[in-house]
């Protein structure tokens, strides 16, 4: 009795060879939908910014804010500081967010290294603060932060403005370094210790050079928030005027043309630090590699 093989399928298998190229006709039936939704994203985003940096060179007769072109001029950059109270409230916004910026990532790191790596008792109750703060109406935060600072005494102005901006600060700082923290090993740690040093040597060697480029992230996303926040800081400022403030008060009388130029100067500097992170990324990954 012989054996009977089975029958071959007529249809031969796609080869792997074809198998992206199925896969890319398939994305390309899916149609343009996402390319447009993501363009018109991009465009809502940079029309404000593209007004912002073409009226700061709008030749304004009456040194107010205007919708009508009136000609180029560079008088306004020449002449930034020339608005009674508008320097001082720039050069106190760029301070505080320093320094919040600052205190936010020494303080954000300990704590996000102890979320991230321990369990101890109240680690939950922790991330649910951390949570919240992030979670919390800015109106609320702003209206509690009145609230403690009275209830204690503490006359609001310069000190209250930093210390909210800081306790906002960290939450955002330990959500962006326990995401760094969770993507490195502890290997180079561990391999420290076996080579003799101490765990405060790890840590300043191995430990904090690893963490390096998320605590520039988290610093650098602390001083966004801090520097143009503007509910929170109202509750709290006192006779402190930082910028948002004065923008929003020099809006009721019209706006002068200088403050277009400090955000065009802001968002300049903001561009060229992205700019510059993006090649020192690339360097080092060519380094690496």
């Amino acid at each position: 009795m012989t054996a009977v093989a089975p029958p071959r399928s007529s249809a031969a298998p796609a080869s792997p060879a074809t198998a992206p190229a199925v896969r890319r006709r398939g994305v390309n039936r899916r149609g343009p939908w996402l390319a447009i939704v993501y363009w018109v994203v991009i465009a809502i985003t940079l029309v404000p910014i593209v007004y912002m940096i073409v009226y700061s060179f709008n030749d304004a007769p009456t040194n107010r804010l205007s919708f009508a072109w009136n000609g180029f001029t560079t008088y306004w950059y020449a002449n930034l500081v020339n608005v009674s109270g508008l320097g001082s409230a720039f050069a106190t916004s760029v301070v505080v967010a320093l320094l919040a910026a600052v205190v936010s990532v020494a303080i954000g790191l300990p704590l996000a290294l102890a979320l991230e790596r321990y369990r101890f008792p109240g680690r939950g109750a922790v991330n649910a603060v951390v949570f919240a703060d992030i979670a919390a109406p800015s109106i609320v935060v702003g209206s509690a932060s009145l609230s403690f600072f009275l209830s204690i005494g503490l006359g609001t102005g310069f000190l209250t403005v930093l210390i909210t901006h800081v306790a906002f600060d960290v939450a955002y700082v330990v959500v962006v370094l326990r995401a760094r923290i969770a993507g490195s090993s502890r290997a180079l740690e561990e391999a420290a210790g076996d080579l003799g040093a101490t765990p405060f040597q790890a840590f300043r060697l191995v430990t904090l050079p690893l963490l390096a480029p998320g605590m520039l992230a988290a610093g650098l996303l602390a001083l966004a928030m801090s520097i143009d926040d503007y509910v929170i800081t109202s509750f709290v400022a006192g006779p402190s005027v930082t910028f948002p403030l004065f923008v929003y008060g020099a809006a009721k009388a019209g706006m002068p043309p200088q403050v277009l130029c400090f955000g065009t100067l802001v968002f300049a500097v903001g561009l060229l630090v992205a700019l510059l992170n993006g090649a020192l990324n690339r360097r080092l990954a060519r380094t690496r590699g």
